[in-house]
């Protein structure tokens, strides 16, 4: 039976994995940064959606499959590392945007977010933009099952394996929560939004740099056994 020692243990190595800096965590800041603390809990509730995905994927043996399914695993991580790229030019394109553009903007905090130019983003495409980052990430199922085989006990009969490993997927998946929660908060707060507007070239130009490297590396491991 699974204890609070190893319930503990579980929730650790999933925080850990959660926090750490990544596309997904990048793109929940950034979101935060320059549109505001809603838009980033919204882009956050889609990155949570799609994490809890893929731990139910792992959490029911499906991942196991996923990873051995050479052609299935190979077309996913084409379409993530191609999305990665799409952010990339997005972050280019938010880069080169005139200091002018984005002074007309409306205030973010009063109404929804802008991309770019006049198009509008609703509260909705923010969702089903962070939906997508981490659906399109297959990577995120290996995070779970290295995160849930931690404490299991192996040779538990089969009832007390099955309540084990629910209660610690419900509680990998409230962890997810609560990091991205954690990250549209710190950086939505006002003195790091007006930073980042000083330094928007810099730093999207930087996230730019960091979302290529992560598509190609993602594209790269595709055809890579």
């Amino acid at each position: 039976m699974i204890d609070l020692i190893s319930l503990a243990s579980i929730g650790l190595a999933f925080f850990i994995v959660a926090v750490s800096p990544g596309p997904a965590t990048l793109a929940n800041a950034t979101v935060s940064m320059s549109k505001g603390r809603k838009a980033g809990l919204i882009y956050g509730a889609g990155l949570s959606c799609g994490l809890g995905f893929w731990g139910i994927v792992a959490a029911s043996g499906l991942g196991a499959v996923l990873q051995s399914s050479m052609y299935l695993l190979m077309i996913l991580k084409v379409f993530g590392g191609l999305y990665l790229l799409w952010l990339a030019f997005q972050s280019v394109r938010a880069a080169m945007k005139s200091d002018t553009k984005q002074q007309t903007q409306p205030s973010t905090q009063q109404s929804p977010a802008t991309q770019s130019g006049t198009k509008k983003w609703s509260m909705q495409n923010w969702f089903i933009q962070g939906l997508i980052l981490n659906l399109s990430n297959p990577k995120a199922v290996v995070a779970w099952m290295a995160a849930l085989s931690v404490g299991l006990d192996a040779n538990a009969n089969e009832g007390v394996c099955v309540y084990a490993l629910i209660a610690a997927t419900l509680m990998c998946m409230a962890i997810g929560v609560l990091v991205y929660v954690f990250y549209a908060v710190i950086f939505s707060f006002g003195g790091i939004m007006r930073g980042y507007k000083r330094g928007r070239r810099w730093i999207n130009g930087a996230i730019a740099g960091l979302f290529t490297l992560a598509g190609f590396g993602l594209i790269r491991s595709a055809f890579v056994r």
